[in-house]
């Protein structure tokens, strides 16, 4: 399920919410009570793990190359 971003027009209070795709997205602000609460757009960054414990062939299917090096020489 995903986290929905909220904030209140009325007070500026934020809030994350896990929801269903199919829920009616909420109206009421938790901390001020009136129904100024509006869904904000987020911008979501995949994640890459770095570090000893991830391998190189997690990322990807089979023939996925990978390059940890920013001029893309192999490692």
């Amino acid at each position: 399920m995903p986290c929905y971003e909220y904030q209140c027009e009325a007070c500026g209070h934020k809030l994350e919410e896990i929801q269903k795709f199919s829920d009616e997205p909420l109206k009421r602000c938790p901390k001020c009570d009136k129904n100024k609460l509006r869904r904000l757009i987020s911008v979501v960054a995949g994640i890459i793990f770095k570090g000893s414990g991830f391998y190189q062939t997690d990322y990807g299917g089979k023939n996925a190359s990978f390059s940890g090096s920013k001029n893309g020489e192999k490692l």
